[in-house]
Parts: C-alpha cells; sequence; structure tokens
C-alpha cells in the first residue's frame, strides 16, 4: 500500500485537480449544460493520467532539486522509494495510455493538445526554463492554462473564445499564484539554485511583480465582457473576485512577513476555482 501512495504522490494529485477543475469548467461552458457523461469521463480520466505522466517526469527530471528544498525532500524518489527508472516508467505509460485514451474515445484534437501541454511542461518549463530564469513561471504557466482548450475540444471539436478566455486569465494568474508560494520558500530555492524572483530580483520587487501580473489578470477578466464572451454576472462576479485578490497583493507588499502571502496563495485558489464556476453559470444562464 505504502508503493502505490508513493506512485499517487509521484503524479501530483493536488495539481491534477486543480487542473480537472478548469477542464470540466470549459466542458461545461462549451455543452452550455452537462455533457454526455462518457464524454466528461474519458476527458477527465485521460486528462488526469495525462497531468500524472507530466507531473511525475517532473520529480525524475528535479530529484535533485527536491533533495536540497524542505518542501520536497520527502518525495519518493529524493527519499529512495522509488528509483528514478520505475518513475519513468511509470510516467511514460501513463502518458501513452492518457493519449490513447484522449484520441480514441473523445477525439484527436483533445489527444494532441493535451499531448502539447504535456511536452511544454516538461521540455520547456521544467528541463530549460526552470532553471535558466525568473521568468521560467510566467512562460511555463502556458503549459498549465491548458487544459481548458482540452475541455472546450472534446466537446466542440474546435477551440473557442470562452476556454481561450479562461486560457488567459490561468497564464496570468499563474505568477501572483506561485510567487506568493515562493515568497514564503525562498530560502528553499536559493539552496537548490532555482532562479525564482523572490531569490534573484529580491521580495521588494516579487511583490510589486505580484501586484502588476494581478492587474493584469484583473483587467483581462474584466475585458472578456465588452468582448462579448461572458455576460453581466460574470462581470459582476470577476470585478468582485479581482478586487478581493488585488487587496490581498497590495496587503502582502506592505507586510513584512509572510502572513499576507500565505493569504494571497491560498485567496489564489480559491479565485481561480470561484471564476470558473462563476463562467459556467454565466455562460448556461445566457
Amino acid at each position: 500500500m505504502n508503493t502505490i501512495a508513493d506512485y499517487f504522490e509521484l503524479a501530483k494529485p493536488r495539481i491534477i485537480v486543480l487542473l480537472l477543475i478548469t477542464t470540466a469548467a470549459a466542458m461545461l461552458m462549451a455543452a452550455r449544460g452537462i455533457p454526455p457523461l462518457a464524454l466528461v469521463f474519458w476527458t477527465l480520466l485521460g486528462g488526469a493520467l495525462a497531468a500524472g505522466s507530466a507531473g511525475a517526469l517532473n520529480c525524475v527530471l528535479d530529484a535533485d532539486i527536491d533533495r536540497v528544498m524542505r518542501r520536497t525532500m520527502d518525495r519518493p524518489i529524493p527519499q529512495g522509494r522509488i528509483s528514478p527508472v520505475h518513475a519513468t516508467i511509470y510516467a511514460v505509460t501513463l502518458g501513452v495510455v492518457a493519449f490513447a485514451m484522449l484520441y480514441l474515445l473523445v477525439n484527436p484534437l483533445a489527444a494532441w493538445l493535451s499531448l502539447g501541454g504535456n511536452v511544454f511542461y516538461v521540455a520547456i518549463y521544467t528541463m530549460w526554463l526552470k532553471r535558466a530564469t525568473p521568468l521560467n513561471i510566467v512562460i511555463g504557466g502556458a503549459a498549465g492554462a491548458v487544459p481548458p482548450l482540452v475541455g472546450w475540444a472534446a466537446v466542440t471539436h474546435q477551440i473557442g473564445g470562452p476556454a481561450l478566455g479562461l486560457f488567459a486569465l490561468i497564464f496570468l494568474w499563474t505568477p501572483p499564484h506561485f510567487w506568493s508560494l515562493a515568497l514564503m520558500t525562498e530560502t528553499d530555492y536559493a539552496k537548490a539554485r532555482v532562479p525564482m524572483m523572490p531569490n534573484v530580483a529580491g521580495e521588494e520587487r516579487t511583490k510589486r511583480e505580484i501586484i502588476y501580473y494581478t492587474i493584469l489578470l484583473v483587467a483581462a477578466s474584466l475585458l472578456l465582457y465588452p468582448l462579448h464572451v461572458m455576460g453581466t454576472l460574470y462581470v459582476a462576479a470577476a470585478a468582485v473576485l479581482g478586487a478581493i485578490f488585488l487587496y490581498d497583493t497590495i496587503r502582502t507588499w506592505k507586510d513584512a512577513g509572510t502572513f499576507w502571502a500565505r493569504r494571497t496563495f491560498k485567496f489564489s485558489l480559491l479565485y481561480l476555482a470561484l471564476m470558473c464556476l462563476v463562467m459556467v453559470i454565466d455562460r448556461i444562464l445566457a
């Protein structure tokens, strides 16, 4: 049972849940209701396996970093509970099954979009950007924004405006979300020699960048209304949620400790979940 738990942890299940929420939201928006349950099942299962494959490969490639970071040193590979070879076989198997499942039981576009997101996450973000530039999260955030495109494509066999809108929101949401976490674990990244914004540019610069990206995020979220992508209910909720998010980031900038950084990080998760919910309700009612 411990081995099963270790392989489960290797797939990064908490990240999978977040990705599946955005996938499901896009599916509900595309169908303006509940899509066929079989389609939902295979799309979410295929997406979960694909995300697990990417997460496991990330753990293999980042094993040297994970060993020195307090937040990650208890993961299965650094602790020797799973070998890198076995983890790689596990990751590749998940990826192959996920692609086949999406291709055969959903549609080819959804399968290729999912694979493209995984390749970007593993090859571009993990193998290159993460160790090369403090903008790793900014550019790498595109990988985490792909699931809504997969969900929309699963229902419509194409890519639509609301899915692109959600892609843009997740892309802009990623820096303030992740840099808030980085403010709490700055010394870990420094020890691992990962050029994260706080340990490269300093806390003051990081906090200001969090505010800038949050302003862009809120502006982009509100822009979906005049572009006729979303409706009145959505824009009202987006304004309220955006104001709370921006308030938290400003308090983070003024706070010398980590209390508000932690609060901003936690609210960013709630913000994304509520924005997905509001987009679904607005789309269905419209």
